[in-house]
């Protein structure tokens, strides 16, 4: 009990450090995402639909090969008329990731099983040399 009263702020220092690493271990395992080359992987195992929820122009401008333009607004009218197999894997992109991310909500409740997000969106797409086509 002595030494936790004289050696109080070195106990103090360890735990804040501590705390401090495991802030950000605990952000990536809560941070939900797919990463491009995850997303790669999914698609070609899996036959993973890609579904680009930008506006038309953004998506014309350059989008995933393969992939369907649902702009978010339209999204719950149309992904299922796009996507019939709500089992199979379902891709979700747009410019930044935010987008995609609220995008993620609403096809998980329309009945999507395997819905994911692309972590960074078409900027990680970019960043990672992936290919990009222009409509």
């Amino acid at each position: 009990m002595k030494f936790i009263l004289d050696n109080w702020m070195l106990i103090a220092l360890a735990l804040a450090s501590g705390t401090l690493l495991l802030v950000p271990a605990m952000q990536g395992a809560v941070a939900s995402g797919l990463s491009a080359n995850d997303a790669v992987l999914l698609i070609n195992r899996e036959r993973a639909v890609v579904v680009d929820v930008c506006e038309p122009a953004e998506f014309g401008a350059g989008h995933i090969v393969g992939s369907r333009n649902i702009p978010l607004s339209d999204l719950d009218q149309k992904l299922a008329g796009a996507v019939k197999n709500k089992n199979l894997p379902l891709i979700l992109v747009c410019q930044s990731g935010a987008r995609s991310g609220r995008a993620l909500a609403a096809a998980k409740a329309l009945g999507y099983t395997q819905v994911h997000s692309l972590s960074g969106g078409l900027a990680s797409w970019k960043s990672a040399g992936l290919p990009l086509e222009k409509a």
